[in-house]
């Protein structure tokens, strides 16, 4: 069964829900989140997305990302997709949210006013393997030297994240 995802206006107002994979065909605005969790190292905590997911497939990104569906607040879709994808659940803070639009070779496009969340976990998650390909601990300054190195390995968000709103991401 195919999720609703809630399309928005240009202020970050939900307008409808929309099937998910009509929103990205057609490049709807809608609303979208980057969750990124650090250790107690300052380490952030990567994933490389499964390799059958329908856009940007094997590449690495933050620690969970998706998009509001129907039905669920903000708040409580944050931690039920960390779950689910990472195999645990921590605090999350809310820091910031911005546009972004890039298109795919698929065909595929992302419009999205995306909202970073920033939390804090000590433990190595428990992926779901549908999910996630594989997961790393690294440090902002070895993940900023990679992705200038090889940047064709990072999501497209991540790398707009860590280019023009990485302030947000600060772990004082």
């Amino acid at each position: 069964m195919e999720s609703f995802i809630a399309t928005v206006n240009s202020n970050d107002e939900i307008v409808d829900f929309k099937p998910k994979y009509e929103v990205h065909r057609k490049g709807l605005l809608h609303r979208a989140f980057s969750i990124f969790v650090f250790n107690a190292k300052g380490e952030v905590l990567l994933q490389q997305r499964a390799f059958g997911k329908y856009h940007s497939p094997g590449l690495w990104t933050n620690t969970c990302c998706s998009h509001l569906p129907e039905n669920l607040s903000m708040e409580e879709t944050v931690h039920q997709r960390l779950v689910e994808e990472m195999g645990f659940d921590t605090e999350l803070n809310f820091v910031g949210k911005f546009h972004y639009q890039v298109d795919f070779d698929n065909g595929l496009t992302e419009n999205e006013i995306d909202h970073i969340f920033i939390g804090f976990y000590n433990n190595n998650p428990k992926p779901n393997p549908d999910e996630v390909a594989s997961y790393k601990w690294i440090s902002l300054n070895d993940l900023l030297e990679d992705v200038e190195q090889n940047p064709s390995n990072y999501t497209y968000w991540l790398k707009h994240i860590l280019e023009n709103y990485i302030s947000l991401l600060s772990v004082r």
